[in-house]
């Protein structure tokens, strides 16, 4: 599951409606409280994409082929505390409540703190599983290649940008 930087408000937006309309959350200021949540959104991309440079660096600093680079970032994020992969979402969430405890853009947090998570996973992983539909809509598009071959694997990135450019994800 993967969050791109051009969803952010339509999910604050989604978050922020959702909660509010099931009585969840009553918020003061509907605008800062949507960009309580966008912050929150756009602070986890952040944090992914300087781990990610910074496990590239260390590969390049220690001459390593590019198949330790999983392994590294997620030593890497392990050292701070911060989730990737299917480990996100909870953690996208348990970032999100403690937002909402603290902001002084929502008045009031009437579901307790476990039922909140779980609607904010649910909201969240419904719109991160976008990546999988992409995916989807890719490997039919070059059906005809053989996956692993070097053919594939350029074909695909090109095919995934126009994917990703149609639906305005970059």
């Amino acid at each position: 599951m993967r969050l791109y930087p051009g969803k952010i408000p339509a999910i604050a937006e989604d978050i922020i409606h959702r909660l509010r309309q099931e009585g969840d959350l009553e918020v003061g200021n509907l605008h800062e409280a949507r960009l309580d949540v966008e912050a929150v959104l756009k602070e986890y991309l952040s944090m992914d994409r300087e781990l990610t440079e910074r496990a590239k660096d260390l590969m390049e600093r220690r001459g390593l082929p590019y198949g330790h680079f999983a392994r590294i970032k997620r030593t890497l994020c392990e050292e701070r505390n911060f989730a990737i992969g299917d480990e996100a979402v909870p953690y996208l969430a348990n970032q999100l409540v403690e937002v909402f405890m603290r902001s002084p853009n929502i008045d009031e947090v009437f579901a307790d703190d476990v039922s909140l998570r779980k609607k904010l996973q649910a909201l969240l992983r419904k719109h991160m599983q976008l990546e999988e539909e992409l995916d989807q809509e890719v490997r039919r598009r070059i059906k005809n290649l053989e996956e692993g071959t070097s053919a594939w694997d350029i074909e695909y990135q090109r095919i995934m940008a126009e994917v990703k450019r149609k639906h305005k994800l970059e």
